[in-house]
């Protein structure tokens, strides 16, 4: 992002570090799920876990987006995913350093962490490792994973900050 009133490139700003915190934190969290449950829990070889009546434990490798949507089957398609994940982040970084409140900066930091824990597996696994699976009455959600409940909640946090806007702090 450029700095207003000048030319140059503004790299980092107010709640840089407090967002990319929010991301390390998002991040590890994810990874250090995901190592349990394919490592001393060794969900692949359990199959389906059932936990309660409407919520479950699988395991699914996910090749495409956000609820296996665009699956990438080709080593081309993965690259091309995780050159989109990448590039998508870059961006989040460049605009976190304009952030003007926590709130976004927390909300950007959701995002990205979640984007790398996701273009960490699809990079070391060839796709992702989706877990919970809720259901209710022969309806199936998508099974997702933790980073995509930071993406999720991040997302949740920008529709409330647009929505109530609060002043720059």
């Amino acid at each position: 992002m450029m700095d207003r009133g000048t030319s140059r490139l503004v790299l980092w700003g107010r709640f840089s570090g407090y967002g990319l915190g929010v991301a390390l934190v998002a991040f590890i969290l994810d990874r250090l799920f995901k190592l349990w449950m394919l490592g001393p829990f060794d969900l692949p070889s359990r199959g389906r876990y059932i936990v309660t009546p409407f919520f479950d434990l699988v395991m699914v490798w996910n090749k495409g987006v956000s609820y296996g949507l665009f699956q990438a089957h080709s080593g081309l398609g993965r690259l091309v995913l995780i050159v989109f994940a990448v590039v998508v982040t870059a961006g989040l970084v460049l605009w976190l350093a304009q952030v003007a409140r926590k709130l976004v900066a927390v909300a950007i930091g959701l995002v990205i962490g979640g984007a790398i824990g996701n273009v960490y597996d699809r990079v070391h696994y060839g796709a992702v490792a989706d877990f919970f699976s809720f259901h209710a009455l022969g309806f199936y959600w998508y099974i997702f994973n933790v980073a995509d409940i930071w993406i999720v909640l991040g997302v949740v946090f920008f529709l409330y900050d647009s929505l109530f806007p609060a002043k720059p702090e």
